[in-house]
């Protein structure tokens, strides 16, 4: 009777509580992708195994080695969180929010939309242009050239160095920390980071430092 009463509260907590850690089991140990590893339930538990489905699909995830009774399941299950986390190369940190540019950033992000605007046409630096008058370039004929000339290389070398940050952050940030590829987060992230550059790194790390900050306070 105690055993039964334990698998259940068992069941229930992972299932309300530890969702994540579900899938996690699933990815690392039956090499499950990660869209096909959501939503995870815990249908029972055993000494040797857990026994999960998602998607309609049932897995049998083994708890090596065997336990000895139910007591030992909260450290077993924390245990295989961090192999889990460990095998997969993430964080235990997740980051589940998109932060906007705030302060200088939004300064910054101004800048780099003015520039891709105006140097994306060339005819911005020709006489007549709306640019060229309001500019008034006429008063900077060298420059004025010089920016004619450079333009197409501006923008290809702005857009080529943002696209490399984009792929970068993707492997470096958004899959260590649990956004999901595709996801609405995932290009609130991608297309901010394509747009601005650095700044979005400098904010997303910002977002971990305090999740991090938070999690210390609670177990202190």
């Amino acid at each position: 009777m105690a055993d039964a009463t334990n698998k259940s509260f068992i069941i229930k907590h992972m299932n309300s509580s530890h969702a994540d850690s579900l899938s996690l089991y699933l990815r690392a140990y039956c090499g499950v992708s990660a869209h096909y590893a959501q939503p995870a339930v815990l249908q029972d538990i055993s000494l040797s195994d857990l026994l999960i489905t998602a998607k309609g699909t049932r897995y049998s995830v083994p708890i090596n080695p065997p336990m000895t009774s139910f007591s030992e399941t909260r450290a077993r299950v924390v245990a295989m969180h961090k192999d889990s986390l460990q095998r997969l190369g993430l964080s235990d940190i997740t980051i589940r929010e998109y932060r906007p540019p705030h302060g200088l950033q939004i300064v910054s992000l101004a800048m780099i939309v003015a520039t891709l605007v105006v140097f994306s046409r060339r005819s911005n630096f020709l006489p007549g242009s709306v640019f060229y008058e309001m500019a008034g370039l006429d008063q900077y004929p060298v420059l004025t050239r010089f920016c004619y000339k450079v333009a197409p290389v501006v923008v290809g070398l702005l857009l080529g160095v943002h696209l490399m940050e984009v792929t970068l952050l993707a492997v470096k940030r958004l899959r260590p920390h649990g956004v999901r590829v595709a996801s609405g987060l995932w290009f609130a992230w991608i297309v901010s980071n394509f747009v601005e550059g650095l700044p979005v790194w400098r904010r997303f790390d910002e977002m971990v430092r305090e999740e991090r900050m938070k999690r210390e306070r609670k177990s202190d």
